[in-house]
């Protein structure tokens, strides 16, 4: 019984203590719901605002917690959620347990007001959307977001130096400025000022009163510093609405802030400022650029950090401004480089954008200003408005009872009495609650313990949104800032002015916090403008006097790399000159172009056909090719290729080895296409120097390209080539001819175009051949017929001919190559040399501190670095500057946009330069067969191959240009060729069977 009565008890005391503690859960729940209250507020359901901030007795919680939905309170503990990495600091009064009373009253009536995360994201995408509708050149004029271009190009990169002036006109005082900017390695700014008074009747009276004033205080300040000798760069800080044309144009659209002045709005305000001096004629100043005061903070702010590319006002009014692409601004001509743009974002929300989130305050705020329906994001945010939104609320609740016992004083009731420098007061972290007893009672009011602390969670709240709603527009530009330059992880600089953002206590902390929240991917520093529509306006000038004197430099070293009509016409009169010489048998010695006759006396007709060989010798690798040539309805060529290799040891061991080894490739291709037992003429493309002294015999000079075999040199290719098929005793080829390969090109377009006469290779070397006159041709014997000449084009020069259009950067290039003196035009306009002379030409900027900073790189001294592939690249139409900085830094070269264009540009004068050359050669051999054949007028088609003419986007087009305003009695088609040193090879091939059947019959 008693071991019954002892489990009994057992199982009791175990009861009581799983309802204990079932007991224990329920005072927790209901500890915490007196905490958290489940009420029901503005439609919402208990279960979506039960959630408040909790408040400790020793103050009110931030404010800027996040809710569970768009306008819904935040959850208890949001500020510890909504924080950065954990790492925000919080007041005491964020970390205390329990809630006033009075804060759930006031959270709960402006509930409206406290924005989540969620909302902030989306106002954040909103805005995105605003921002390029303003950039549209369509959807600009409907747009609210207004997004001018400020014209001005560029950010300070430190190395601004020099004096300049500053007029700063906003107001009923203006101001005149001196601004010494000092490069000696330390950035000094150094900055003296005189505040001048502009009287009601100058702010009403007649304009050229108003700027004949700015201009004797202007020459007043000048006499001071005794500076009026000097004709000195200005900045015009001019803060009323106008429409900027150009950095130094401004159109005043209509005068704000008191200002009435007659026969203004609609003028340019420079013109009227620089008439006003000129009509004075004691002094001279140079009116460089009209600035937006917050592109001047942003400025302001970038000359001590070269990152800063966005600017932001948040004081009485708000504005931003930031670094857009060019090619993203359709208002402005242009797609190279960047540009400020001066957003006005105060208008957002003018269209309905933010209907959604604005309140009854909100609206009321509207009507009740001097432009209602307008700014409605500045009424939301700026410290015109703050103050007085605090004060609406304040009336509302002590009107429904909820504040100061339901009384209300007459201060409070009047518009405009509650400032916005109560509220930073109000929010201070210490003596905040003493500061709201002191105005509240000055308002006339008897102020409660509990008023006060309610009327800093008014406060609070009112501040926090201004906060997240700036925070959330910011992080839209940036967001489009990191998007512009395709990087994973922005790294970027915002300068901010105004009186908001500097003195109220937690603006500030609440807004960098805003944006990292919505940015977690970009590391964002804030830095405080000092003084961004003074020292701005003289940054925004220095930089355009900075940017004006180094272009003027750089085109002054670009203009010796810039050909005239003349001299383009000099240079191929040139041309002709040595062309005779080459031709001539007593001239021929002595002449750089050297003409040589290659005994190919015919183009194709179209009646060739047959099975032909084609070997193609002129690297590592080896190419056997079968082409089946057909005539008649199935007129046509069918290529058939194999691919060989060359070991080192092959070519460099003995020339039985090389020779031997390419006719056992040979023997390979016609085992593989079974045609072992056939005999085929053979055309061979034979890549190296030589002495053609028959279609079917060609002289080794020597070798080149790694080749050292031995015993080939001054022995005949084809006579080797044979000797080799002999010993192999397996099959016998007709060697036909020996093919160089620009001739090769020709004919390979003469078989799709009779017209085609002219062969040109413009790649990573570069030369032409022609069909010439045989009476012309002195080192042949007959005058009768034609020949193609090899004009081996890329000497011309080296006898000193092209020295006066030669640069000193294409001496260096030759300078440091393996063949100083020689091929000069080849080295002026081929593929192997432009990357070198762009290289050059950076090299140059670089040293005199006009492009990458002054800073050269050990890569930007490498030889061979910039290949021209990259010229073809950075030229592409459809490449943006942000895929030219991609190529610079994939070089090693760290480059701002500036330093993109720079490139560019570079890139551009060398490449038109060796297209004009080459254009102007073409058109002295155009010419020449003219005038052989006795015409007016010459219809004739030139077959061309190379990378460079094929690949870079503007080449061909430049060369074709000039040959036509060099040669106009001639019209001439360029034809692209297929294989030049293939299918050329086997179609002169096939073009001698003919003949030589012809001649059979």
């Amino acid at each position: 019984m008693k071991g019954k009565m002892g489990g009994r008890a057992k199982k009791n005391e175990v009861k009581r203590g799983r309802n204990g503690r079932k007991k224990g859960k329920r005072r927790k729940k209901e500890r915490r719901r007196r905490r958290c209250p489940r009420v029901a507020v503005g439609g919402l359901s208990a279960a979506a605002v039960r959630d408040v901030p909790r408040v400790s007795p020793r103050g009110p919680a931030d404010g800027g917690g996040s809710g569970p939905g768009r306008g819904g309170p935040a959850g208890c503990g949001a500020a510890k959620r909504g924080g950065i990495r954990g790492t925000e600091r919080r007041s005491g009064a964020e970390r205390g347990p329990f809630v006033r009373t009075e804060h759930r009253v006031v959270d709960k009536y402006l509930y409206h007001m406290r924005l989540s995360e969620d909302t902030l994201q989306e106002v954040s995408e909103r805005f995105r959307k605003e921002m390029e509708k303003g950039l549209g050149a369509d959807t600009n004029p409907t747009a609210s977001v207004k997004m001018l271009p400020s014209f001005v190009r560029s950010t300070p990169d430190g190395t601004e130096d020099g004096d300049f002036l500053a007029l700063d006109l906003g107001g009923t005082n203006f101001r005149v400025l001196r601004v010494k900017v000092s490069d000696n390695g330390l950035q000094k700014v150094e900055m003296e000022s005189q505040i001048y008074e502009i009287h009601e009747d100058l702010m009403r009276g007649s304009g050229m009163q108003l700027f004949d004033h700015i201009a004797e205080c202007l020459g007043n300040f000048m006499e001071k510093l005794k500076i009026k000798d000097k004709k000195l760069p200005l900045g015009f800080t001019f803060s009323f609405p106008c429409h900027q044309t150009k950095l130094d144009e401004s159109i005043l659209v209509n005068w704000t802030k008191g200002f009435k002045c007659s026969s203004v709005e609609g003028k340019d305000v420079v013109s009227l400022l620089r008439r006003a001096i000129k009509k004075r004629g004691d002094f001279d100043i140079d009116i460089v650029a009209v600035v937006n005061d917050t592109v001047g903070t942003m400025m302001s702010c970038g000359y001590d950090d070269q990152n800063c590319e966005v600017g932001l006002i948040v004081g009485t009014g708000t504005n931003a401004c930031y670094m857009e692409e060019m090619r993203h601004i359709d208002l402005v001509e242009g797609d190279e480089g960047r540009m400020c743009i001066n957003m006005e974002w105060g208008a957002f929300g003018d269209d309905g954008a933010l209907n959604d989130i604005r309140t009854e305050f909100d609206h009321e705020i509207d009507m009740g200003s001097l432009n209602p329906g307008k700014q409605l994001f500045e009424k939301m945010i700026s410290g015109m408005y703050m103050g007085e939104l605090v004060r609406l609320i304040l009336v509302k609740m002590a009107k429904e009872g909820l504040l100061f016992q339901g009384k209300l004083s007459s201060d409070l009731r009047t518009t405009g009495h509650f400032e916005t420098r109560f509220v930073s007061a109000i929010e201070k972290e210490k003596e905040g609650l003493q500061k709201a007893h002191e105005i509240l009672t000055k308002l006339g009011l008897e102020p409660s313990h509990e008023d006060c602390l309610a009327t800093h969670r008014i406060c609070q709240i009112v501040s926090t949104r201004s906060a997240n709603l700036c925070g959330a527009t910011l992080a839209a530009v940036l967001r489009r800032i990191k998007e512009n330059k395709g990087v994973d992880r922005l790294r970027s600089t915002v300068g901010v002015d105004g009186s908001v953002y500097k003195k109220h206590p937690h603006f500030a902390r609440r807004l960098h916090k805003t944006v990292r929240k919505l940015l977690p991917d970009c590391e964002i520093r804030f830095v405080r403008s000092e003084d961004g529509s003074g020292k701005g306006a003289a940054m925004v000038t220095a930089v355009a006097y900075r940017l004006a004197a180094q272009h003027k430099a750089r085109q002054k070293i670009l203009e010796a790399l810039k050909l005239s009509h003349e001299q383009l016409l000099e240079v191929k009169r040139r041309m002709r000159v040595e062309m005779e010489k080459g031709l001539g048998k007593e001239t021929h010695a002595e002449a750089t172009v050297k003409m040589l006759p290659t005994y190919v006396c015919s183009t194709p007709d179209g009646t060739e056909k047959g099975d032909f060989l084609a070997l193609d010798l002129g690297g590592t690798n080896f190419r056997v090719l079968l082409v089946r040539v057909r005539n008649g309805m199935r007129r046509g060529v069918e290529m058939h290729n194999k691919i060989y290799s060359i070991p080192l040891e092959v070519m460099q061991g003995t020339g039985e080895e090389l020779f031997d080894h390419i006719v056992h490739c040979i023997s390979d291709f016609l085992e593989y296409m079974g045609m072992k037992g056939v005999s085929l003429p053979l055309g061979f493309t034979f890549s190296f120097p030589c002495k053609q002294t028959n279609l079917d015999e060609g002289i080794l000079l020597k070798w080149t390209k790694g080749f050292k075999a031995t015993g080939c040199e001054g022995e005949d290719v084809v006579s080797l080539l044979k000797e080799a098929i002999h010993r192999r005793e397996e099959f016998d080829l007709d060697v036909v001819a020996v093919v160089n390969d620009t001739v090769g090109t020709m004919m390979t377009c003469g078989y799709e175009d009779p017209y085609c006469e002219v062969g040109l290779i413009v790649g990573t070397g570069s030369n032409a051949c022609y069909m010439e006159e045989m009476r012309n041709v002195e080192l042949v014997e007959g005058d009768e017929g034609r020949m193609c000449v090899n004009m081996e084009w890329g000497a011309f020069g080296d006898n000193g001919c092209l020295d006066d259009i030669q640069t000193e950067f294409d001496l260096a290039v030759d300078e440091l190559s393996l063949n100083p003196g020689k091929q000069r035009f080849e080295k002026m306009i081929s593929g192997m040399y432009l990357g070198e002379i762009v290289r050059n030409i950076l090299m140059d900027f670089t040293k005199r501190g006009l492009l990458f900073r002054g800073r050269i790189s050990e890569r930007l001294k490498t030889r061979g670095i910039f290949e021209t592939k990259f010229l073809s690249q950075i030229e592409s139409d459809c490449l943006a500057l942000l895929q030219v900085r991609s190529i610079l830094q994939h070089l090693g070269l760290e480059s701002t946009c500036d330093d993109s264009i720079i490139v560019k540009e570079v890139c551009t004068v060398v490449a038109r330069r060796a297209a004009q050359l080459c254009g102007a050669g073409m058109a002295a051999v155009v010419d020449k067969i003219r005038e052989n054949r006795g015409l007016e007028f010459l219809k004739v088609t030139v077959g061309v191959d190379g990378t460079l003419y094929k690949l870079h986007p503007h080449f061909s087009a430049i060369m074709q240009d000039t040959v036509r305003q060099l040669s106009p009695c001639c019209e001439v088609t360029f034809l692209q060729s297929e294989d030049g040193s293939g299918k050329g090879a086997a179609l002169i091939t096939a073009v001698a069977c003919r003949i030589r059947e012809a001649g059979q019959r």
